[in-house]
């Protein structure tokens, strides 16, 4: 039983419109330990750092091979299809079009 690792695809932002940065596999690990607030300053920290490291990879492949070379438990998520709506700018000036 080794390491517990998470590999997906990031989604898209909702402050940008493009895809950037959402075609790349990425591999994060699990958190291994609990967050608790710093004394002095109360910022949430914690003793595992392997939660700061976030490995991208070409392909879903490329990511699980590594995982698996280093014995992880691995949890895949398979990224949401995006559903398209054709839109067209002369639909704004259709007459049966319901206007609030």
């Amino acid at each position: 039983m080794g390491e517990r690792v998470r590999i997906f695809k990031p989604a898209k932002t909702a402050m940008q419109s493009g895809r950037g940065k959402t075609h790349a596999w990425v591999l994060e690990f699990e958190p291994g330990a609990k967050k608790t607030p710093d004394p002095l300053m109360g910022w949430a920290s914690s003793t595992d750092t392997r939660a700061q490291v976030r490995l991208t990879f070409a392909t879903l492949e490329e990511a699980v091979s590594y995982a698996e070379k280093r014995g992880c438990d691995i949890t895949i998520q398979e990224p949401h299809a995006p559903t398209l709506r054709p839109k067209s700018y002369a639909d704004n000036f259709r007459p049966d079009r319901i206007r609030t």
